[in-house]
């Protein structure tokens, strides 16, 4: 029973409610109607009717009885259909009555309400969808939540050293000079950094971010980003490796996503390693290829390490603001890696470092 769908379950219980009716207009067709043509005929006998006269009215009696007999049939029999179909559509129609409610509780901000589950397998697999989406709506509402109060927190520094700056200077209590310039400079390019990653991210988490897909040789692309960083690099600071095998097999993959990811895991690990290497590596696995940033730098608590993808999540607030990280980075790539079809990972271990690797498909 718990297998048979609505469509299946709607038509049995019409053919029960048929089956029903027609049972009972039988049912009481057979018993009742011959008792009462009995009791008519034994009426009909002791008042001295004759034979050709009682004919006639034993076609009347029987009439009669068959009709009193149908119409007791209807009444019973149509009172126990329509009280079946009445529960029957009850059962079904309830649900979808619990839904409507819901969704007006959604329509004005109460979004933690469900579904209950049914037994009936096609209103089940509704519920089930309907919480799913309660739930994606839930998450998506936090998370505006989350990004006005974290974009107000971010945007906070940087405009008040500007208004502080500008009205020293509209006032006189601060001399124009060449470095109060240039830190006003410094701040408003922290802004435009921040609304550029924010646009960015925005449209990487609702998919509108255009992602191109070609075969890409990661070789060639890694040396270059590895000549690129070597250059910015002073003598003292960490070395920056290569790994990857000549015959790296071909991903499938935008070239302009990967390096803007690479970009950023290697802007990451430089900017917490101040000594010792920085190893880019590459390999094929399993219908993957992964490439990893392996640093020496200071690592990442294991409390931290279920954070590190979030949005504005810093490991060292203070000297991430100092150095004007937005820490968006992290997040961009994550979602840059999950449009291509890849996934992303990290490993850390306090005071020996950490390890970014994210994997792309094969071409």
């Amino acid at each position: 029973m718990a297998k048979i769908g609505l469509q299946g379950r709607l038509f049995l219980s019409h053919v029960i409610v048929m089956v029903v009716g027609l049972s009972t207009l039988i049912t009481v067709g057979k018993f009742y109607s011959p008792r009462l043509f009995v009791l008519h005929l034994a009426k009909l006998e002791g008042s001295g009717f004759k034979l050709g006269y009682v004919r006639y009215q034993l076609i009347k009696g029987f009439e009669y009885a068959w009709g009193r007999g149908a119409l007791w049939s209807v009444v019973v029999g149509g009172s126990t259909a329509g009280g079946l179909s009445y529960l029957v559509a009850r059962r079904i129609v309830k649900p979808l009555t619990q839904m409507e409610a819901i969704t007006q509780k959604f329509a004005s901000g109460n979004l933690s309400e469900r579904m209950p589950a049914n037994d009936i397998r096609e209103l089940h697999r509704l519920a089930a969808s309907f919480n799913r989406m309660a739930a994606d709506l839930q998450g998506v509402e936090q998370r505006r939540r989350e990004l006005v109060g974290d974009l107000t927190h971010e945007l906070r520094t940087p405009l008040t050293v500007v208004e502080g700056y500008l009205e020293g200077l509209a006032d006189g209590t601060i001399e124009p000079s060449v470095d109060i310039y240039q830190r006003l400079a410094k701040e408003t390019r922290r802004l435009r950094r921040l609304v550029n990653d924010l646009q960015e991210l925005s449209q990487a988490e609702a998919g509108y971010l255009p992602i191109h897909t070609q075969k890409l040789e990661l070789l060639p692309l890694l040396t270059s980003l590895i000549q690129k960083f070597s250059d910015q690099l002073l003598e003292e600071g960490p070395e920056l490796r290569l790994d990857c095998p000549a015959a790296l097999p071909l991903a499938l993959a935008d070239p302009e996503r990967v390096e803007q990811i690479l970009i950023n895991l290697l802007g990451n690990a430089l900017q917490y390693t101040e000594q010792g290497s920085i190893t880019v590596q590459a390999w094929s696995e399993a219908g993957k290829v992964w490439v990893a940033v392996v640093d020496t730098g200071v690592g990442i608590a294991p409390a931290d390490l279920p954070h590190v993808f979030e949005r504005f999540w810093r490991s060292d607030p203070s000297r991430d603001r100092s150095s004007g990280g937005t820490g968006i980075g992290l997040s961009i790539s994550r979602r840059l890696v999950e449009l291509q079809g890849g996934q992303i990972e990290v490993e850390s271990q306090v005071g020996q470092g950490s390890t970014f690797r994210f994997s792309l498909p094969l071409a």
